[in-house]
This record gives C-alpha cells, sequence and structure tokens, in this order.
C-alpha cells in the first residue's frame, strides 16, 4: 500500500461519548506485531472496552482487541494483548498528571490509519454521572426535532 496523506478511520469508540466528558485528545502511534497490521487495515479492531494504563513511564493499551488474521498461520498474535503506544516522555508526563485528579481516565477514542501508519486518538475525560447522560440525550432530541421542523418548514 502506497503511502499518501490518507486518514482512514478503522475503529471509533462510540460509546466514549456517551459515557465520558472528553477534556483534551493527544494522538499517538502504536506498536504492533506481524500480521496485526494488515488485521487493522481490514477493519478487524474493537476498541469498545479498550483503557489505557500508564506503567514504568510508558502507556500501554489493554483490552483492544484485534482480530487474528485471516490469512496468517502459526505467526498470528494473541488478540487481546497490551500493546505499547508511542508517546513523548512530556506527553506521557501529562496524561500522568490529569489522572491524578480525580476522576480522570485515559481513553482511546479512534483508531486510522495516517500516512501508512497505524494511530490511536487518545482521550483525557471525565466520566459522567446518569443525570448527565439523561440530559444529553435530551439535548440530542431537541435538537432533532427542531431540525425535522426546518426541514418540514422549508419543504413548503
Amino acid at each position: 500500500m502506497a503511502k499518501g496523506n490518507d486518514q482512514r478511520v478503522l475503529a471509533q469508540n462510540k460509546k466514549a461519548g456517551h459515557d465520558y466528558f472528553i477534556e483534551e485528545t493527544i494522538e499517538a502511534g502504536i506498536v504492533l506485531q506481524g500480521t496485526e497490521i494488515k488485521s487493522i487495515r481490514n477493519g478487524k479492531v474493537q476498541l469498545r472496552d479498550a483503557f489505557i494504563r500508564i506503567r514504568n513511564n510508558e502507556a500501554w493499551i489493554s483490552n483492544m482487541h484485534v482480530s487474528p488474521y485471516e490469512q496468517g498461520n502459526r505467526f498470528n498474535h494473541d488478540p487481546l494483548r497490551a500493546r505499547k503506544l508511542l508517546l513523548h516522555k512530556k506527553q506521557i508526563n501529562q496524561l500522568v498528571g490529569k489522572t491524578k485528579e480525580e476522576g480522570f481516565s485515559i481513553i482511546p477514542l479512534k483508531m486510522y490509519v495516517k500516512n501508512g501508519y497505524a494511530k490511536v486518538l487518545i482521550g483525557v475525560a471525565k466520566g459522567k454521572k446518569k443525570y448527565d447522560k439523561r440530559e444529553d440525550l435530551k439535548k440530542k432530541e431537541h435538537k432533532r426535532e427542531m431540525e425535522r421542523a426546518f426541514k418540514a418548514k422549508q419543504q413548503y
């Protein structure tokens, strides 16, 4: 595959926007083994239950499911293994500082291929309470009703 200025979203954590307030986002590279990149390019990756931990001044993504490559044989990988994220030390220190505050987590938001390399968009997020989620649903429903009314008025 030729390297270009493409940016194709392969996986997205849609539940993150519902469960968290996203405060800040950072793009990170990811260390992959063998056939993992082929499987990721085919879109066989899930970020739903994934989370990021900082261990020994390194960022690791855990619980991200990358399906084994179909044409791979004994060189396939473990689907749920922890994978290292490539970040600068300054970025890792910022993440550590944010997560020491009460209620902040680091979660993956998107996975995409940029210039031939797999990238993960990670977010520093604060968990929503149940009433916050209900409020967001009310706002979305109200916005939909307004758009429907506007569209109906446009047709006449």
